[in-house]
């Protein structure tokens, strides 16, 4: 190589090397510092792409698990309240066994059935009344077979949504829940002329009140059963997203997260290539000052 002053190609190699290392020295240090192995597209596009794809799956992964969480405490509410009504009906039919006996006079029996409609009011007004988060559950608006999500208020059953996509078999169910009024039992003076449970006012009245009742009380179990079915399934499904996020949350990891003993390595040896550069750059710009040692001999 000629010694000439108008190009330090050796200077101008020493820089590029340089600046190769620096620059690799800066992606270990961004790496090891957040820890990730890709923080710009420019690290991995494709592994980029997938990563953002799993990580907004685990994040609604995760918020699925809260909404099965807020549907079992819906169902542990509206359960609680039939629970209440459950009691009201063995009352129920308590009174109308004791207004069924020849034993006491119309006036008494009269007096039998005011309690006996107090507590079928008292069950209509425990279905009117309960709610989780402003939401009616046992007054009939649940009760229907169909739904509707295109309004502002969603109406029939209600949709517990989990899922990632929108697949009705893999990403959300219906929960449908019987209207719990004591009109809708067939209990109580609410009830549609005729029903067998209106009244115990009569001794007649009382004996056919009796059935009645237990067809109450089977109806409000069949409605209990199915809520205590739907909640063990929701369980199982909590358990089924928390292992899928658990999964796409390793998978995520494989792909974005840096391996640090493998990185540290590349550091220190970026790091040592970039002194080393920075030293031999310092020597390639003192070269031409051989050239000024001829001119002035």
């Amino acid at each position: 190589m000629s010694l000439v002053i108008n190009h330090n190609m050796m200077a101008a190699n020493a820089s590029r090397n340089l600046s190769n290392s620096y620059g690799a020295l800066a992606t270990s240090t961004r790496r090891l510092s957040s820890g990730l192995r890709i923080t710009t597209a420019a690290d991995d596009a494709a592994g980029l792409a997938i990563r953002e794809l799993m990580r907004s799956d685990i994040s609604t992964l995760s918020q699925g698990v809260r909404n099965a969480n807020d549907a079992i405490s819906l169902i542990q509410t509206a359960d609680g309240a039939l629970g209440v009504i459950d009691e009201k009906l063995i009352r129920m039919k308590e009174l109308a066994e004791q207004a069924a006996t020849g034993t006491y006079t119309s006036d008494q029996r009269l007096i039998i059935d005011s309690e006996y409609q107090a507590m079928a009011s008292e069950i209509t007004r425990i279905a009117s009344a309960t709610d989780f988060n402003g939401i009616y559950l046992l007054n009939g608006n649940l009760s229907s077979a169909t739904h509707d999500g295109s309004g502002l208020t969603p109406s029939g059953k209600l949709k517990v949504h989990f899922g990632t996509g929108n697949a009705s078999s893999e990403d959300y169910y219906y929960l449908q829940i019987g209207c719990s009024t004591a009109s809708a039992f067939g209990v109580g003076l609410g009830a549609a002329n005729g029903a067998a449970g209106k009244s115990i006012s009569t001794q007649d009245l009382a004996q056919k009140a009796l059935d009645a009742i237990t067809s109450a009380i089977v109806s409000k179990d069949k409605i209990r059963a199915n809520l205590g079915a739907l909640q063990n399934r929701l369980e199982n499904t909590i358990s089924n997203l928390q292992i899928q996020a658990e999964n796409l949350q390793s998978a995520e990891s494989q792909i974005s997260d840096v391996d640090v003993a493998t990185e540290m390595t590349q550091f220190v040896r970026n790091q040592i290539l970039t002194q080393s550069a920075v030293a031999m750059l310092a020597q390639a710009n003192s070269l031409p000052k051989m050239a000024m040692q001829l001119i002035s001999g």
